[in-house]
Formats: C-alpha cells, sequence, structure tokens
C-alpha cells in the first residue's frame, strides 16, 4: 500500500493510507536520499510503501519511498555536516515571525525564505499577536510588510487569539499541504487550534524574563483541516542553518537579486566587492532593502567559511 507519513518520532512513524486508516510503521533496512548525509531518512510528508512485516506479528513497515517533489531542510543541529529534513512534498511554506516575545529577527526570516527559493516553495510570512502590538511596532511591521510584499511574499499580519482573523487565513491553506514553521512561543499552536477545532495542541506562555518561548512541540506532524487541506507543524526553530547552498548560487534565491542577473560586469559576480555590480547599485539607489542585503552578506560568509 501506499500512505503519507504524518508523524515521525524517530522509529516508529504514523502513516495515513489512502482509505484515512493510520498505521504505525518501523523502517525495514536502511534509506539514504542520493548519497546525501541526511539525519532522517524519512520525513513527515513522504509518501512510502508499506506492507506487512514477513514474520506475520501484524507489524507494519516502510519499505521504500516514493520520488518527492520537494522538501525543505535545515542544517543538523548535532551533526553540521548533515542536513535535516523539516517536510516533504509541501505547497507553501509559512513563517510565523513575532516583533517581540520573541522577536523574529529579519536574518532568521530571510535564511527561511532561501531555503524556501531553493526548491520553489511559496512562503506566506504571518505576523502574530497584533493584539500586543503598540503604534511603534504596527509603524516597524509596516516598514518590513513594504520590504517583503515588494519582492512577491505575502505577508498577513494576525492575533492568533482573534478566531475571526484567523478565519480570514483559511482560504490561504484550501486544498493545500503548508509547513508552519517559527521559533517557540510566536503562536504556532494557538494558530493550528484555532485553525483546526478539537485539535487541542498544547500551548505555553513566553517567559518574558528571557524573551524566548517553551517547546511544545516536539515532533513534526502534519494534521488534516479539511479533506484536502493539510498542516505540518514543527518543532520551534532556534536558529536555521542553511543547507544544500553553494555560495555562488545564493544570489539566484534572492528574488530582488535574480532580477538582475547578467547585469552586473562580471558573470560571476558575488555583489561583494566586484566593481560595476548592479546589486550594489540598486542597494545603493534603496531599490534593494539595506537589511536583506545584510542578510545575503551573513548568509555569502557562512557558506564561504563551509567550503
Amino acid at each position: 500500500m501506499i500512505g503519507v507519513v504524518v508523524k515521525s518520532t524517530g522509529s516508529w512513524y504514523d502513516v495515513r493510507t489512502e482509505d484515512g486508516e493510520h498505521l504505525s510503521c518501523r523502517l525495514k533496512g536502511k534509506f539514504k536520499l542520493d548519497d546525501k548525509k541526511i539525519t532522517n531518512p524519512i520525513a513527515v510528508g513522504d509518501k512510502v510503501k508499506i506492507e506487512k512485516e514477513a514474520t506475520g506479528d501484524g507489524t507494519w513497515v516502510i519499505a521504500g519511498i516514493e520520488p518527492r517533489q520537494n522538501y525543505i531542510v535545515r542544517k543538523a543541529i548535532k551533526k553540521t555536516e548533515h542536513s535535516h529534513i523539516l517536510a516533504s512534498n509541501i505547497d507553501q511554506a509559512v513563517l510565523i515571525a513575532t516583533l517581540a516575545l520573541p522577536r523574529t529577527s529579519l536574518g532568521f526570516i530571510d535564511r527561511f525564505l532561501v531555503t524556501a527559493e531553493t526548491y520553489r516553495i511559496p512562503a506566506l510570512l504571518i505576523w502574530n499577536k497584533q493584539d500586543q502590538m503598540k503604534s511603534k511596532d504596527l509603524k516597524k511591521f509596516e516598514s518590513y510588510r513594504s520590504t517583503y510584499e515588494s519582492i512577491g511574499y505575502p505577508v498577513e499580519l494576525i492575533s492568533a487569539l482573534d478566531q475571526t482573523q484567523v478565519n480570514k487565513l483559511k482560504p490561504l491553506f484550501e486544498n493545500k499541504t503548508s509547513l508552519i514553521a517559527g521559533h517557540s512561543g510566536v503562536g504556532k499552536s494557538t494558530l493550528l487550534n484555532n485553525l483546526i477545532p478539537d485539535l487541542n495542541q498544547k500551548t505555553a506562555e513566553v517567559s518574558k524574563f528571557a524573551n524566548k518561548g517553551v517547546h511544545t512541540t516536539t515532533f513534526a506532524e502534519m494534521f488534516a483541516i479539511n479533506e484536502k487541506s493539510f498542516v505540518i507543524d514543527t518543532p520551534g526553530i532556534k536558529e536555521l542553518g542553511l543547507s544544500e547552498i553553494y555560495d555562488e548560487e545564493l544570489g539566484h534565491y534572492f528574488p530582488e537579486m535574480r532580477e538582475l542577473l547578467g547585469e552586473c560586469k562580471f558573470h560571476n559576480c558575488t555583489h561583494i566587492h566586484e566593481p560595476y555590480c548592479a546589486v550594489h547599485e540598486a542597494v545603493n539607489n534603496g531599490d534593494i532593502s539595506e537589511s536583506r542585503y545584510i542578510s545575503y552578506l551573513s548568509m555569502f560568509k557562512e557558506e564561504e567559511s563551509h567550503r
């Protein structure tokens, strides 16, 4: 049978079959992804072949993985030379961000967007906790909205506690499998609880002393909004290390830089120190956001240091 992995706990996998049944399965043998160093050979969202164990004890095993449409990866936390797959076969990547408690940096947002661009996965930015924003916060948010909408990313501002606002988001998730990511404490679980009645995901208060959230999601898990709409909840991400991106390709994953391909004097321009660089000129003219360019420099230096 063919099924979809909806939860992974490391050694066992919850697989939803085509008729909606959920089966607990374990791996049959070892799996590799194109000989790449991956910490989790099977991820939530994978379509897998399952069969009953030959021993006849009723145990189900995963015997193979169907080709992936796409996947989003990050650098593994403990094995820096390895990657960890957040989810596979997704239609959009949704980042939940907050201005405070906890603060989501623009660098983190840009890394998430670059990761999505790597596999041409559409991305959506949702700023949460509108109810806690003061006038100066709203002004800052509008600046961020302008930056990201100008380069093609949809931006929403909500309070996940407000059911009316959450209901207005539902069309954005219709007929899609969406990955939801963000720091611990940004309100992913609260949003999901209001998107999906009776889900009852665990939530926790953010520590005002440390300005950090508490991990309430331990494993990635897929939930159904309806028969054709699914969301994949992921554990809170503290840092997002880039993976499978070469520094000379990095500019291709910034839409505003991609538009200027071929306009620099040198075909292999890194947009850092070369003369007659179209990206430099765009930054100086204000056509490319300075914060975005700073993020590019940070990522480029990080990838260069790993060569």
